[in-house]
């Protein structure tokens, strides 16, 4: 039965989509079988991918409206063990379609569960914004993964996600976890990165990931060319760095 861990931050450019598609790369290739689900209307991760969003046929969008099972916009990607539901542009309109309708926090997680039992996990990108989408997000998962920069606004709006959780946890999900505090795009030579990681672990301590992602050009261009990290340059940095990450996940959820 697949562990869902939402990657989620109100906060924009902290690595989310980065995480996301790497993350769920390196767990393909030390043989996970994964499913990342692209929750994000600006279809980033999607894109990284190498998939189109002006696809809006078999996306996200059509399991929301429930025009069609989820199994059926499940694709594969080129990556070893990695599928994608990939997001569109259409997915903007879920959030005034939705308002209305009984119960829905949960309609993601209705669908997912006819698909659970076929991955090791599933990972959802989330949107920058805590709005519908992101709710049905956390509703449908067991964990909560927060990548933070390495920078001098880390913190803010940390709290507030925090308290987004509390509220999922008291309201829609009793059973949602975090997985762990990830600290993203760290440049050793400054001395405000070393500041941010001492703040970070000071304050939150265990749940802090021992995997810091550092800053990496190579992170930053695999996007362009529609391929995660590993498939663009398995030498890299950013490589190592997603593959001890996905070690430490595997590690924690041994059980899963």
């Amino acid at each position: 039965m697949a562990k869902i861990i939402s990657i989620a931050n109100q906060k924009g450019g902290v690595g989310k989509t980065t995480t996301s598609v790497n993350l769920a790369a390196s767990l393909g290739v030390l043989e996970m079988k994964v499913l990342i689900i692209d929750a994000d209307p600006q279809a980033n991760a999607s894109s990284g991918l190498g998939f189109d969003p002006n696809d809006n046929d078999h996306s996200l969008y059509q399991v929301f409206s429930e025009s069609i099972k989820i199994s059926e916009v499940i694709k594969k990607t080129e990556s070893p063990n990695l599928d994608i539901i990939q997001s569109s542009i259409d997915l903007v309109g879920v959030e005034i379609e939705l308002v209305d309708i009984d119960n829905r926090e949960y309609k993601l997680k209705e669908q997912i569960e006819s698909i659970k039992a076929d991955y090791d996990f599933i990972l959802i990108d989330c949107a920058p914004s805590l709005g519908l989408i992101t709710l049905n997000a956390l509703t449908c998962s067991d964990s909560v993964l927060i990548p933070i920069q390495c920078e001098y606004f880390a913190l803010e709006g940390l709290g507030k996600l925090l308290n987004t959780i509390k509220s999922v946890q008291k309201i829609h999900n009793q059973d949602l976890d975090i997985e762990g505090i990830l600290l993203t795009m760290y440049d050793s030579r400054l001395r405000l990165s070393n500041q941010v990681v001492d703040e970070v672990k000071k304050h939150f301590g265990d749940i802090v990931f021992k995997t810091i992602i550092q800053r990496n050009i190579k992170l930053g261009e695999a996007p362009g060319f529609g391929k995660d990290i590993i498939t663009y340059d398995v030498t890299s940095k950013g490589t190592k760095n997603y593959l001890s990450l996905a070690d430490e996940i595997i590690k924690k959820n041994v059980n899963v």
